[in-house]
């Protein structure tokens, strides 16, 4: 008679369970640490090789920026009720996501260490973060760093990128119109660069140049006279 013996199943091994603590652990560390350690976790995702200063931006294209991402940039903390409530209730009346409520504090935040992923979690991260770096740094920091990191679409990242690779010059020599340009790219910067569609390019910039008229930074004739101004581009 054949002797049998019996097939024993493996314990359920715990390795999965703690590895995955051990990785919820580290990324709570990660994100105490962004806080307590700011400034040296921001130093270290800017790009310094094409790093351009706020005193080397056009007046224009800061006010540009502004008016069409955070018109009320010089007023708010960080977060902005009153834009978040204006661009829901645009969102409501349109029925589609027209409007972000995002401050440019907030973009910052997202530009340098967020993902995209809409979840409490990472919109509350989001808040503290902006928080932080309001307390730390001034609001020319805070626009200064924001013309850095953010995206204008055909490869470049940061103004200085951008002016280079649309219209073949330094930021600091660029005029009106090419601000105003420049300005609306990063709304949807895949969709409206002037090498994908010149004419949805152009519209932004229109929509630049009312909203800055609209802020008093320019007037109406200024505005115009921008509209109709020739845009070269580098290539």
């Amino acid at each position: 008679m054949r002797s049998s013996i019996a097939k024993i199943n493996p314990l359920p091994t715990a390795a999965p369970a703690a590895a995955n603590t051990l990785s919820s652990i580290s990324g709570t560390w990660e994100r105490v640490r962004r806080v307590i350690f700011l400034k040296s976790a921001i130093d270290a995702k800017l790009d310094k090789k094409s790093y351009v200063r706020l005193s080397d931006t056009p007046l224009a294209l800061q006010q540009a920026i502004i008016a069409v991402e955070d018109s009320r940039f010089y007023h708010h903390a960080g977060f902005d009720i009153e834009g978040i409530l204006r661009a829901t209730l645009v969102n409501v009346q349109t029925g589609s996501y027209i409007e972000g409520g995002s401050t440019i504090t907030q973009q910052l935040v997202k530009n340098l260490f967020l993902s995209q992923e809409r979840t409490l979690g990472r919109k509350v991260e989001e808040f503290v973060l902006a928080i932080d770096i309001e307390f730390r740094y001034s609001k020319e920091d805070i626009l200064e760093m924001y013309l850095n990191t953010i995206y204008f679409g055909s490869g470049a990242y940061g103004i200085g990128e951008a002016s280079t690779i649309y219209f073949g010059k330094p930021p600091f020599h660029l005029n009106l119109a090419e601000c105003a340009m420049i300005a609306g790219l990063p709304n949807a910067p895949s969709i409206t660069s002037p090498y994908v569609d010149f004419a949805a390019a152009k519209q932004r910039q229109a929509v630049v140049l009312a909203a800055m008229s609209r802020n008093s930074y320019i007037g109406p004739a200024q505005a115009q006279e921008a509209k109709l101004t020739p845009i070269l581009l580098a290539k």
